[in-house]
């Protein structure tokens, strides 16, 4: 018995080693069969590993980069997997058209965004899709047009803080800073005044420290380890690394939040609302018995922490890349100049309708935002319905990503679409010219809420601070690199010091 022992054993472990190896191989032949099954009619893309996905494939060059080069081989619509999840990609103008605009209606659902998802508790108007998102869009839309969005009423409070930048700059007399700090709480005061009816100075440690953490979140999330985190978020977020400490970096602007939320319920006077908060509130009120409402708490905090977020973060990028190019471009500001003088002169405040009169600013703004190309991978969208796009069949619930940087740099569009280029949207006349083209803020239903506040924004704080400064770099123009330190979620501006010397 005991010399029967040890091979009666061993051919038990071999048994169960082959009943292991037979389990595998089945799961790994059901797998790839169920894979051939759902992408029969998907468009092409590269073969996907179990759990990883074609992680291999995206890790090698970054993601974006990756996504551009299997363009090349794969064309203007391909199937990606991020880690299990299939996602269908979009590139160029024409493809990026028919998604976002041809089929828009059928595209309006948000796509899986797990960064997101943990940031906003999978609520807010961002990231819901059906009945509940149209009840918050219309309402935020039309909200945030009575308290002066896109229109005139607005103008005073930007004038007013484009006056603060100037008199910040002016103190610094002719000291070379970095303005990415001071450009972003200018920015985050305006969508502040519209949703909290608040502004803060930037003597405020505590506010700029925020808008910091603000940055710094967003870099992290436009890296690699954010990059990862969306591709596998299950397994992420029990790793360490940098990617834990974007989250915690945002923890005290959704406390502010929290805090003006509950400030506003302690002193609402429905009869009188002040700001987007009353009016939720409100809304909130009177819909208090209806089960099916789209406003309650939740979407609050997260609909205003999402605009603070995009208002503060993406417009401050433009005005940070802005400066960076009219420092790397003295000529241009030469010009600017003498346009800003001939119309507006050097006194009176600028104001949103001489923008009709100065084509040479509006097309360097134009430019300056297609260039700058703050968010160069676009938001993921998702299919409400079966669709069929250029002979492809995409289930309900496909996730797909428009890429917007495609759409910037589009060699159909854009003349010279890796250069900063003023004729792209000049005629051989001077005059401004539209080109379709133009989509940093996406196009279609659900394109960005905030397009006509930026557009004000920009071209006020920029025209404001032309009056008023020259702007130079304490070193070579020609050293200057304009290269972004992320390209992810974001393009990441890289840091600079620029030297505001007063004109008058």
């Amino acid at each position: 018995m005991s010399d029967l022992l040890p091979n009666s054993m061993s051919y038990g472990g071999d048994v169960t080693s082959q009943a292991v190896s037979q389990g595998t191989e089945q799961e790994i032949v059901l797998y790839y069969s169920r894979y051939a099954w759902r992408r029969r009619k998907m468009p092409p893309g590269p073969f996907p590993l179990p759990i990883l996905g074609n992680f291999l494939q995206l890790q090698s060059k970054g993601i974006l980069p990756s996504l551009l080069k299997m363009a090349e081989k794969y064309g203007p619509i391909y199937t990606i997997h991020f880690g299990s999840r299939p996602t269908v990609i979009v590139v160029g103008y024409q493809a990026v058209k028919e998604v976002l605009v041809d089929l828009g209606d059928i595209f309006l659902g948000r796509g899986t965004i797990p960064v997101f998802e943990k940031f906003y508790n999978k609520s807010g108007m961002n990231l819901v899709n059906g009945e509940p998102w149209k009840q918050l869009r219309q309402f935020s839309l039309l909200t945030l047009k009575d308290f002066g969005m896109g229109r005139k009423t607005l103008e005073e409070p930007i004038q007013v803080e484009a006056q603060h930048l100037v008199d910040y700059f002016r103190s610094c007399n002719g000291k070379y800073v970095n303005p990415s700090t001071v450009l972003s709480c200018a920015s985050s005061n305006i969508i502040a005044d519209l949703l909290v009816g608040k502004r803060y100075e930037y003597t405020d440690d505590k506010w700029m420290k925020i808008l910091q953490d603000m940055r710094d979140s967003f870099e992290i999330i436009s890296s690699i380890w954010g990059q990862l985190y969306d591709m596998y978020p299950s397994i992420m977020q029990y790793l360490p690394g940098p990617h834990q400490k974007m989250f915690d970096l945002l923890q005290d602007l959704k406390q502010i939040v929290k805090d003006s939320i509950k400030n506003h319920q302690d002193t609402l006077d429905p009869a009188c609302p002040r700001d987007y908060i009353d009016c939720f509130l409100i809304r909130m009120e009177q819909e208090k018995l209806d089960s099916k409402t789209s406003f309650h708490a939740k979407h609050l905090l997260s609909t205003v922490f999402d605009m603070f977020l995009g208002g503060a973060e993406t417009t401050s990028i433009t005005l940070s890349f802005g400066v960076l190019y009219f420092i790397k471009y003295p000529e241009i500001q030469d010009k600017l100049h003498e346009e800003i003088d001939k119309v507006i002169g050097r006194t009176r405040d600028p104001r949103v309708e001489d923008r009709n009169q100065m084509p040479y600013m509006n097309a360097i703004i134009h430019e300056i935002q297609r260039i700058s190309d703050v968010l160069p991978m676009g938001c993921i969208r998702s299919a409400m319905a079966d669709v069929t796009l250029r002979g492809y069949n995409l289930p309900k619930g496909t996730d797909i990503l428009p890429v917007l940087t495609t759409v910037l740099h589009d060699p159909s569009q854009f003349e010279t679409p890796g250069e900063f280029n003023v004729k792209h949207f000049l005629d051989e006349n001077g005059k401004f010219k539209k080109n379709n083209g133009f989509m940093p803020f996406a196009a279609g239903k659900r394109s960005c809420i905030g397009e006509s506040l930026v557009r004000m924004e920009v071209f006020l704080f920029f025209t404001t601070l032309l009056q008023k400064f020259t702007l130079k770099s304490p070193v070579d123009p020609k050293t200057l690199d304009i290269t972004p330190t992320e390209t992810g979620l974001e393009n990441i501006p890289p840091n600079y010091n620029v030297i505001f010397l007063p004109r008058e």
